[in-house]
């Protein structure tokens, strides 16, 4: 009897052994988690993400809504851009399909205005990508705006390929 009792003793202190290792075990992974998000979130604050080598990405998506400020509708695809915070001065570069809608939206969002002058397109500043074309954007009437300082924001619409080029900079 007191064999018995023993070995029920035993069984459930291993018992309780086991799921108490097991509840510390998720609850570890759950804390994990929740800090592995914290840090991204204050990461991607301080140092936003950006995959010039991949469309549509998430990270591309989220930047695109930070800059472009217009609702990624069915329209917008192929989203890529670029980011170049070194130095003192910035620079990022959006390249993406859209429709002529989408376009206008855009151009009214930032107060573009036609650049009749059209003399300076950046390009010395501007980074080389497959998806950032500048012998076509060369063609494009520019749109541009600016803070009257050092901020300036530069677009492009190809109407024929439904293809937009937002730069962003400051000197």
């Amino acid at each position: 009897m007191i064999l018995l009792l023993i070995a029920l003793l035993t069984t459930s202190c291993e018992e309780i052994t086991r799921k108490g290792k097991h509840a510390l075990e998720k609850t570890n992974e759950k804390v994990h988690k929740i800090l592995e998000r914290q840090t991204r979130r204050i990461s991607d604050t301080i140092f936003p993400q950006f995959d010039p080598a991949k469309p549509d990405s998430d990270n591309n998506k989220i930047r695109f809504k930070d800059f472009i400020q217009v609702e990624i509708t069915p329209d917008v695809k192929n989203i890529y851009c670029f980011d170049d915070v070194i130095g003192i001065d910035q620079d990022y570069m959006f390249s993406f399909n859209c429709s002529q809608a989408t376009s206008d939206k855009i151009i009214e969002k930032h107060h573009f205005i036609a650049d009749t002058l059209n003399l300076d397109n950046g390009f010395g500043i501007q980074h080389d990508f497959e998806w950032w074309d500048k012998d076509r954007i060369e063609q494009l009437q520019k749109y541009s705006w600016t803070d009257g300082k050092h901020y300036h924001k530069y677009y492009w619409y190809d109407l024929q390929a439904q293809k937009a080029y937002f730069f962003d900079f400051d000197m």
